[in-house]
């Protein structure tokens, strides 16, 4: 077996715009993720019993379903109610939700782990519970977790190769349109897998950078 990569190389157009649109799927999905993702923590936490109960519904929901699954209820199922989405819209909405499903108990282990007396000292000096939460809780609860939440989005970032498959041009749809057009899969296929793990490294360290100096300001 003869290795010929120049026939891959060659449509680096392609790839580049698939690792952009990749990028891009990973950015908006990793912001809104995890903002839903403390938003239903705080629920969880501090909610009514009735939307505490709501929110573990669809945490439930979403952490015992394959994404393939999700990604393809919201595209192929929304539209039987009237709302079509293009599959990049799709492919971000899946992996926001995917994302906060996970997201959400990760953030609530960390606040969980929040010392009673600290809330105790933010009462005494007469903040009030939105204060408490944004101020007090949760940065070293994010800061406790902050591994975990970064191993997510790293998933979530690689989970979105399935997202070729509602047509979404990102990183592998771009290897599987290369392999069918140069009849070269196994080269395609290992070129696709080495930006995948450059993505990852890179990803993981610009986060775990990025986390103690923008998010939780350690």
């Amino acid at each position: 077996m003869t290795l010929d990569f120049s026939a891959v190389f060659i449509e680096w157009p392609m790839l580049l715009r698939g690792l952009l649109v990749t990028l891009g799927l990973t950015a908006a999905a990793a912001t809104f993720g995890i903002v839903l993702g403390i938003a239903c923590a705080w629920a969880r936490a501090e909610g009514p019993r009735w939307l505490q109960a709501v929110v573990g519904a669809y945490v439930e929901l979403i952490r015992n379903t394959p994404f393939i699954i999700q990604l393809f209820f919201v595209f192929f199922g929304l539209p039987s109610i009237g709302l079509r989405l293009s599959p990049e819209v799709a492919s971000v909405l899946a992996m926001v939700l995917n994302l906060g499903g996970y997201a959400c108990e990760i953030v609530r282990a960390g606040i969980e782990n929040t010392g009673r007396g600290q809330i105790e000292a933010a009462q005494s000096l007469a903040l009030d519970r939105w204060q408490i939460f944004s101020r007090v809780v949760l940065p070293p609860a994010l800061r406790r977790v902050w591994p975990a939440i970064v191993g997510q989005i790293i998933i979530v970032m690689l989970g979105s190769a399935v997202c070729s498959q509602i047509s979404t041009p990102e990183a592998s749809y771009a290897a599987n349109l290369i392999s069918s057009r140069t009849f070269r899969s196994f080269e395609s296929y290992i070129v696709v897998t080495l930006l995948y793990l450059g993505l990852a490294v890179l990803l993981r360290s610009l986060l775990n950078w990025a986390g103690p100096r923008f998010i939780f300001h350690r």
